[in-house]
Order: structure tokens, then sequence, then C-alpha cells
């Protein structure tokens, strides 16, 4: 029996070396900010708070999923920026907009205006959305429309 508690008694200790050792070894360096281990590439964030880098289709209505951009094709994805070509997809809402029809309306996406996110300082995210409509746009539109992003 004493030989069995003593062999607990090794073993928990040792399992508690090894913990500490492993936890140390994994912690990351005491002064890190978040700005030193801050993602290179900020994210575009959807509508369910999960981040994208050259999405090729974006909710923008989250409520309803009345306007969405579709078949995105990124030319510019930087620090500073990014710029995709791809369809802006509306529904009219015409009597109301369970028996609307969608439209789809070529545009030009900008995303600019990167800042922390709030759910984790250690990323940037884009928080402006410019659309610029090539030619037909939804009704009411102007031809540039602008939208804060949700973070």
């Amino acid at each position: 029996m004493r030989g069995s508690l003593v062999g607990t008694a090794v073993t928990l200790a040792a399992g508690a070396m090894l913990t500490a050792a492993m936890t140390t070894a994994s912690a990351g360096p005491p002064n890190a900010s978040a700005a030193q281990v801050r993602s290179t590439q900020p994210v575009l964030v959807d509508c369910s708070f999960q981040r994208n880098v050259r999405p090729a289709d974006f909710i923008l209505a989250c409520g309803d999923g009345n306007s969405r951009l579709l078949g995105l094709h990124w030319t510019e994805w930087s620090p500073q920026g990014a710029v995709a070509e791809g369809v802006n997809a509306v529904n009219d809402c015409k009597p109301y907009c369970a028996a609307g029809k969608f439209h789809s309306y070529r545009v030009t996406v900008r995303l600019d205006r990167p800042a922390p996110w709030q759910k984790d300082p250690g990323v940037d995210r884009f928080t402006r959305m410019r659309l610029t409509y090539e030619n037909a746009r939804p009704e009411g539109f102007d031809q540039v429309v602008t939208y804060p992003l949700w973070g």
C-alpha cells in the first residue's frame, strides 16, 4: 500500500511539472501587444461575424437577404483597401419582398478604412464598402452607394 501511495505521489508531481512546462512553453511573449501580432491582411466580416478574405459572395442585407453581392472577382486586397467586380442582386420587393423579384446590377466594390476588429483586436477589418453601379442600378439608388460595415 505504501508503495502505491509513493508511486501515485510521484506520478502526480510529474504531471504537475509537465503541465507547468507546457503552459510556459505555449505562452506568448509577456509584452506582446495586439499590434505586434496583428494580421497582415484586413478581413471582411460577414453577417455571422466570420472573417472573409476575397469572398466570392457577400450578403449586404443581413436581416432578409434582399441584397447580396455575387460572383466577386478581386483585383486587389491589401492593408489599404480591396477592389472587386461583381453583381449586386437586389430584390425589388414589389408588391412586397416575399413576392418580389431579384434583379442583377454590375458593380465595382471597394473596401477601405481598416481598423482593429472589436471581437479580435489582433485582426483588422474593413469598415467601409462603396458600390459603384456601372450602368443600371436599383430604383432609388445613387450611382455610388457607401455602406458602413458591421463588426
